[in-house]
């Protein structure tokens, strides 16, 4: 699939690190360092703008590696970006830890993925079928 992007940063494109990624990384594009102080969240600009196809979205998600290792996460993951949006793609970082982050310029601090995604429509009944889960909410399907 080929998706139209315009990169107004002066980093590469986002690209697949194996044959087997999900994720491509996005880099921030800032003119200065930022610092993330412990439970700040911030917009974080990307510099790029795509264009999806209808039926296909984007979704922003955390790195592992920065979640692991600093406590930097995606506050809304995963964040989707609408085939209809034009505007330049952002992330929402927080910092979950108890130090300082200093987000540099070309820093990867999310990943990209791509996906397709159904439309449905309603059908408004009075009772569902059952199942052996039936109302069991969270956890309610672990081992013993």
């Amino acid at each position: 699939m080929k998706i139209n992007i315009i990169n107004k940063s002066n980093h590469d494109l986002p690209h697949y690190e194996t044959i087997a990624s999900a994720g491509m990384d996005l880099r921030a594009n800032l003119s200065e360092a930022r610092t993330l102080k412990p439970l700040e969240r911030s917009i974080v600009g990307t510099g790029l703008f795509i264009e999806l196809p209808i039926g296909i979205e984007a979704q922003v998600r955390p790195r592992s590696g920065l979640a692991a290792k600093k406590g930097i996460t995606v506050l809304n993951a995963p964040g989707t970006i609408d085939a209809d949006y034009r505007g330049e793609i952002g992330v929402i970082l927080v910092n979950l830890s108890n130090e300082d982050f200093v987000i540099q310029n070309g820093e990867r601090i999310a990943q990209l993925v791509i996906a397709k995604h159904e439309r449905v429509e309603w059908e408004e009944v009075q009772q569902l079928s059952e199942t052996k889960r039936g109302e069991g909410g969270f956890g309610s399907t672990g081992t013993k």
